[in-house]
């Protein structure tokens, strides 16, 4: 419990102190961009996007860095046992097993991940750890549960009465739809820029609703769920993780803007790489957001219904996404 608290205050501390220790980054001036001094911007999935977009809009407006904005925006969604899809309160697997998954990048390159984590609130910090404090990228179940306790965080029950019973009456039916979108979207993808320029991005979720124990979907994937490049930009994904593993949508839609395209037209390109390789696309819902170094955004999904929160210019708003499937 100690090292958790020294931990969380370390955080802020190194937030406040870079306020005035930003440096431009090296890529700024071979790429013609200009950093935003005065307007950060950040960009999150879904409805619970919005109080998400708050906690870290607290440490874009102070200067603060973005990879401090990401992660404790999408701790917002990991902490409330009202978000369904992300954290406690997340809706379990079939088993009756609330599994947790989440990435963290940086404007440097590093990542880390964590999939199959059980018992542990927030999956993104303990990401960032494996990021900060250990050689690899990716830790999972047991293993990553382990690194967590050994660094302070607290072994809790995740599945709330509300979820427990919601799964029991699953249960009865026996009915298993992993496919329907209106009512089985998962993951809050987020990313920010900061006043220094810099990108940053995270992605966590509780996965889909009943998946098979031990299933992982596409928010802990570098790549999948989200990728950040701090020359050119960065995007996260959310909805069905497997048709987004397959096509590798965050990177893609980076490398489109490496290529000159907007963010909106990136996110459009992934989607119809989507629609043309996944047979079934007209019964899942993915969709994307951007963002690039200038500032600019998009998103796109494949059906109707997508939205997205959007913190810009000192407001923050939830807005509908355009989508494919008319």
């Amino acid at each position: 419990m100690n090292k958790r608290r020294e931990f969380l205050k370390a955080t802020a501390l190194t937030t406040v102190g870079l306020v005035a220790g930003c440096k431009k980054d090296k890529h700024d001036d071979a790429l013609g961009i200009q950093r935003l001094k005065d307007s950060p911007v950040v960009i999150s999935t879904w409805k619970h996007g919005i109080a998400a977009n708050v906690s870290a809009w607290k440490v874009l407006e102070i200067g603060g860095r973005a990879l401090d904005a990401v992660e404790q925006g999408v701790r917002t969604s990991e902490s409330d046992p009202e978000c369904t899809s992300v954290g406690y309160g997340g809706l379990p697997d079939r088993d009756g097993k609330v599994t947790l998954d989440a990435c963290i990048m940086d404007e440097k390159g590093n990542a880390g991940s964590v999939a199959f984590l059980e018992n542990i609130k927030n999956p993104i910090s303990v990401a960032r750890l494996v990021m900060e404090k250990t050689p690899h990228v990716m830790l999972v179940g047991e293993g990553a549960k382990r690194f967590a306790l050994e660094n302070g965080f607290i072994e809790e029950n995740l599945l709330t009465e509300k979820a427990k019973a919601e799964w029991e009456k699953w249960i009865a039916t026996g009915v298993y739809k992993p496919w329907d979108y209106k009512s089985n979207h998962d993951t809050i993808g987020m990313l920010a820029l900061d006043k220094d320029g810099n990108l940053s991005g995270a992605c966590t979720t509780s996965g889909l609703k009943w998946k098979m124990h031990g299933r992982v979907g596409d928010s802990p994937i570098i790549g999948a769920g989200m990728f950040c490049d701090n020359e050119v930009g960065a995007a996260a994904a959310t909805g069905v993780g497997e048709a987004v593993m397959k096509t590798l949508g965050s990177f893609l839609i980076v490398e489109m803007m490496r290529l000159g395209k907007s963010p909106q037209k990136a996110c459009e390109i992934a989607v119809e790489r989507i629609a043309k390789k996944i047979k079934n696309y007209k019964e899942i819902q993915v969709g994307f957001i951007a963002l690039n170094k200038k500032g600019e955004i998009g998103a796109f999904a494949l059906q109707e219904g997508f939205e997205y929160a959007l913190y810009k210019n000192n407001r923050n708003e939830l807005l509908k996404s355009k989508f494919l499937t008319k």
